[in-house]
């Protein structure tokens, strides 16, 4: 492992000399400006109080004379070293039987990052307020975000007909599952022009108002400076600023995405529909670190005079391999005349206040609140606008927008209709409202836990119920039985909102109270040792074939919470990463799989760009054959897992003892027959 460390370190060095003097001079004055504000908390984040800026990579130039950028790169490489040499030294594992126990690994996990034990918060709120997780036995690792309520929140409204467990008070016995599933709100879907929108919104619900309030507050983002509307979701967000966005006059749309994603899919295809140039960054093999100099030409203007450039759309990190990019990416396209759009949907709970949001000041962000474990509503997502910059938008109409509407209308509305789907579908379309992810793939679906009469918790179907599924049950109900399910909305209703103007988001609240420090180093301690373990998977009897390739960054201090991988027989034949998620799934573990496109290969590595790199079908992309796309076709399939703050060690050792499993030959044939065995559906290989 490390010599492929050094090796690929002493690949990338050219590229990273290419950075001329004026993105250094950048660096450091901005450097400057960010330690008053943010050295207080950001020197928490670092084990030893050493590592104070995120806004530096460890690779970019930095000041010989700065001292805390030394004894930062000697913490950063203290803690790649203890990782590799506390974590399994010296061996290798080619037997899935041969792994030490859950309780062996944490022992040595905890020895290895015993700073991990000052988290025990977390564990806490996910015994207390996302007890379902160890009701269901299910392990999601395919999701980065927050949601705004916690699962426990409605949850706890309990009627004597029907008792919601929780961690505190057992399911009574014979308890019969909730006749109802109904919403704390819903959405409206609406149809108009963005820029109005911005400039002056339009009526609000005291409960759409309060959320709005409370997530600016969550963000940072200043009501002064920005303004903000729902979308549907990621994707309509994207497609909005895209119709909106003067590409005829700022031609160019510039994106720094090293996987496949729907939502920039669908912001190229609008934007080449106005005239707009597409481009995108590239990525260096085998690192997956973006090529510094072939940016930098594409964001640098030759003329002196400063010049509208377009939209410069940047995500800080990538959700998918973990790499994280230099923020002073930003500062260089704004003074170049981009306008900057950030990517704020794969970052962490708290990434927002390591961001420095008032010093880079982008000119439209974007975020997402959905649903993790399959609550109602699905979600909705956040598209920011810098007040200074809403007067270049054009004027157009649009659909994607949404309003959040409280449950006591969701009711009435229901209970008055005659349950018809076009009635129905005017008021709400929640299965719309999931962002697919980049690729078709899995996120962590619903985990509702009911009583069964046994009094067992068994996993059920959704209780994501349509309004038309819920008139429809309402026509069997007594108007007693509606009276109380109204009052019980009312009862909710007031819960949530705690007094006038405010509501309660316990799952925004947690990570607040929870911070920066404790979710960043809790992450840290787990995606490394997940990592460290996966490499030190091996085929027996072979000379040294690994089960497992991971792409984009490997044991690093600063990466993100997220892996990109392949998994590999024995004749280093990869197994499709459809597959490993279908195996995966089988075994209780949500993972995701994507698309890495735009890796750029030197002339060193062309030889095993030949092996790696493969086409995607247009039929797989849903594409028309267009001869242009061809280059977008071009990349690796992988398999993606995610750790969201709730994530804890048993999730990734039980991750790492499902991969351990094709060790095995036949693992897969075995499973094949093992599913046909129990009358199921077989699937191709």
């Amino acid at each position: 492992m490390k010599a492929d460390l050094k090796e690929a370190n002493n690949e990338e060095k050219g590229g990273e000399r290419e950075t001329n003097e004026k993105i250094s001079r950048s660096m450091m004055e901005e450097n400057r400006k960010t330690q008053s504000a943010c050295l207080k908390e950001e020197s928490q984040v670092c084990l030893h109080g050493c590592c104070p800026f995120p806004f530096l990579s460890a690779h970019e130039p930095q000041s010989r004379a700065s001292k805390p950028t030394s004894t930062s790169a000697a913490c950063r490489r203290d803690f790649a070293s203890k990782t590799t040499s506390s974590i399994f030294p010296n061996t290798q594992f080619t037997n899935h039987e041969s792994l030490p126990s859950v309780q062996e690994s944490l022992a040595e996990f905890t020895k290895a990052y015993p700073q991990y034990s000052d988290t025990y918060q977390v564990d806490q709120i996910r015994a207390q307020e996302y007890y379902h997780l160890s009701l269901s036995n299910r392990t999601c690792l395919d999701y980065l975000g927050i949601g705004l309520f916690s699962y426990s929140q409605p949850q706890k409204h309990e009627s004597p007909t029907c008792r919601i467990a929780s961690s505190s008070y057992p399911v009574p016995p014979q308890s019969p599952p909730p006749i109802l599933d109904i919403p704390f709100f819903g959405v409206s879907y609406k149809t108009g022009n963005l820029k109005t929108q911005l400039l002056h919104g339009g009526p609000a619900s005291e409960l759409e108002s309060a959320i709005r309030k409370r997530i600016m507050t969550f963000l940072n983002v200043s009501e002064n400076d920005y303004c903000m509307v729902f979308t549907a979701n990621k994707t309509s967000a994207f497609k909005l600023l895209a119709e909106s966005y003067p590409f005829q006059s700022n031609r160019k749309l510039l994106t720094v995405y090293d996987y496949e994603s729907e939502a920039i899919e669908a912001m190229n295809n609008s934007s080449e529909k106005k005239g707009a140039r597409v481009m995108s960054a590239e990525f260096s093999w085998p690192r997956l670190r973006i090529q510094s100099s072939k940016l930098r030409k594409m964001v640098e203007s030759k003329e002196k005079k400063k010049k509208k450039r377009g939209l410069f759309v940047f995500p800080l990190h990538s959700r998918m391999t973990g790499a994280r990019y230099p923020y002073l990416w930003m500062s260089i396209a704004q003074e170049n005349g981009w306008h900057v759009l950030i990517d704020a949907c794969a970052l962490g709970p708290k990434d927002m206040d390591s961001f420095g949001l008032s010093l880079f000041r982008p000119d439209f962000l974007i975020c997402s609140f959905y649903k993790v474990f399959g609550e109602n509503p699905s979600g909705f997502a956040c598209l920011f606008a810098k007040k200074s910059t809403v007067s270049v938008l054009e004027t157009s109409t649009s659909s994607g927008m949404v309003g959040l509407i409280p449950a006591e209308k969701l009711f009435r509305s229901v209970t008055e209709s005659s349950g018809t789907d076009s009635e129905v579908e005017q008021t709400s379309k929640p299965n719309l409202l999931v962002d697919k992810p980049a690729t078709p793939s899995s996120i962590s679906g619903p985990i509702p836990v009911q009583a069964s009469q046994s009094g067992r918790f068994e996993v059920g179907k959704t209780y994501e119920i349509q309004h038309a599924d819920i008139a429809e049950k309402l026509k069997g109900l007594e108007t007693t039985e509606i009276s109380e399910s109204e009052k019980a909305v009312d009862i909710i209703q007031e819960d949530y909102l705690k007094q006038e103007g405010e509501v309660e988001c316990r799952g925004l609240d947690q990570v607040d109270s929870l911070g920066l420090v404790t979710i960043s180093n809790r992450a840290r301690c787990l995606i490394n040792w997940l990592v460290n373990a996966l490499l030190k998977l091996q085929h027996p009897n072979t000379k040294g074939i690994p089960l497992v390739r991971i792409y984009g960054p490997k044991i690093k201090f600063d990466r993100g919470p997220a892996i990109a991988f392949n998994v590999f027989d024995w004749k280093g034949e990869k197994v499709e990463p459809v597959l490993v998620q279908k195996l995966a799934d089988r075994s209780n573990i949500s993972l995701s799989y994507g698309f890495l496109h735009h890796i750029c290969f030197t002339d060193k590595y062309q030889e095993e760009k030949d092996k790696v790199i493969e086409r995607r079908s247009n039929e797989a992309k849903g594409l028309d054959g267009n001869k242009g796309k061809d280059k977008n076709d071009m990349g690796i399939s992988v398999v993606t897992a995610a750790l969201g703050f709730l994530a804890n060690f048993e999730d990734i050792y039980k991750l790492w003892a499902f991969i351990a499993q094709f060790l095995d030959a036949d693992f897969v044939e075995k499973e094949r027959w093992r599913y046909t065995a129990l009358n199921q559906k077989t699937f191709e290989v």
